[in-house]
Formats: C-alpha cells, sequence, structure tokens
C-alpha cells in the first residue's frame, strides 16, 4: 500500500522557489502538522543544505535509533547515483530518529556496501533510476510509513506529482513575484502534451499567515 505524500513548499506568487526568504521556524511549525512518518528528500536538495560540520577525527558508526520510544519521522533520500555521503551528519541533527536510501539497480555496489557499513537501511526499486511508486510501498511494509512529507525542490516535487503520486499539495505562498526564464519553480517536468496531464487540485484549507502571506492546502484529485 502507498503511504499518503504530502509536499509542502513555500513559494513566490509566481510559483518560483528562488530569491524568497522564507521563515523556516513557521515553515516547519507548520509542517509539523502533518505528524508525517518520513521526510522525503531528493540527494540534490541534501547535498546543497548546509550541515554542521563532523570533527574530522570522528569515525563512529551512525548510533541506532530508540525504536521504543522515538517519534522522530525517518529521513528518506532518493539517491539512485549514491552521491550522498554524510549520513552520519544528517543523523546527528535532531530531526530524525533513522535514514533509508532510494536506489536502483544501477546504484554502485560499492554504494550499496558503503550503507551496510553505516548501518543505513536502503530500499532498491527499478532499473536505472528509482521507482518511486515501488519503493514508497515497500517503505510503507517495512516500516509502517503512513504520511511521508516531502521536502525537496522541484525536479522530485515533478516526479512525484507526474507519477500520481501526491495526495495533498501544501503551498505557503508569499507576496513576492520573482520572475525569470530558468525553471526554478516547485513544479518540474516536461511540458505536457495535452491538458489531460495536468494536476487538478481542490481546495481544503486557507490560513492568513503573517501579513499578506498565505496558507493554501488542496487535496489532489483523483481522475477515475
Amino acid at each position: 500500500m502507498l503511504p499518503r505524500v504530502v509536499l509542502h513548499v513555500e513559494v513566490s506568487v509566481d510559483g518560483r522557489m528562488d530569491w524568497i526568504n522564507p521563515d523556516l521556524g513557521r515553515f516547519y511549525s507548520l509542517a509539523a502538522r502533518f505528524n508525517e512518518d518520513a521526510t522525503l528528500c531528493g540527494s540534490e536538495t541534501v547535498l546543497a543544505a548546509p550541515i554542521e560540520e563532523t570533527p574530522a577525527d570522528d569515525e563512529s558508526a551512525v548510533p541506532p535509533p530508540d525504536t521504543d520510544s522515538d517519534d522522530r519521522p525517518l529521513l528518506v533520500v532518493v539517491d539512485s547515483r549514491g552521491r550522498v555521503r554524510n549520513w552520519d551528519q544528517l543523523l546527528r541533527t535532531p530531526y530524525w530518529s533513522a535514514a533509508v536510501a532510494f536506489c536502483s539497480h544501477s546504484t554502485p555496489q560499492e554504494y550499496l556496501s558503503y550503507l551496510n557499513g553505516l548501518g543505513i537501511d536502503y530500499i532498491v526499486a527499478g532499473d536505472y533510476r528509482v521507482d518511486l511508486a515501488a519503493a514508497l510501498s515497500e517503505l510503507n511494509e517495512t516500516y509502517d510509513v503512513e504520511t511521508v512529507r516531502v521536502d525537496s525542490g522541484g525536479t522530485l516535487n515533478g516526479v512525484l506529482l507526474r507519477e500520481c503520486l501526491v495526495d495533498e499539495v501544501s503551498v505557503i505562498l508569499d507576496p513576492l513575484l520573482v520572475g525569470g526564464e530558468s525553471p526554478r519553480s516547485f513544479f518540474r517536468a516536461e511540458d505536457l502534451g495535452s491538458p489531460e496531464g495536468a494536476v487538478s487540485l481542490r481546495l481544503k484549507h486557507f490560513e492568513r499567515l503573517d501579513g499578506d502571506t498565505v496558507w493554501l492546502r488542496y487535496e489532489v484529485v483523483r481522475l477515475e
């Protein structure tokens, strides 16, 4: 069974993720309302995020989570190419209890061995890139994950939306227009050839935040 997947983003009125100045405290306070069991990120997002450096002489493995009392979400990273190498640093932050990598059959065996050495679980799904539907289904079955919040950029969001894997879109809309020609929206995907591929939404919640910022929550309408 697939878990419920929520995209939670903050953007300008024209849907851009660059040149905005998000209030991170507010962003993650609102995100907490979803009570996620797992946070799903793309490798690009993880690699771009600043993380406090670990001392160079600290070679300790990732400590195991306290599964009896730790209710923090899992960190799940889509990383078919085996690029993320700072798992120990990620799990020393207070946000996640443990981590799982989404890999494919093309992921280098050396990387899978590296994950084994750190005690990081992984799910292999798909031939050349991660089959997200299969990986999410296994995440639900193996780790009892019922709600996934996506914390990523437009590329992963785009794949999830195009593959009809998203149940809710949560948008914090900043009173700002950015413009530009570069594709830096929160939904990046190939152009459609017809209107049939557009994602239909149904408004379920509206809230005015500080100033002229608004929070919109939409259910994705499943076409039958």
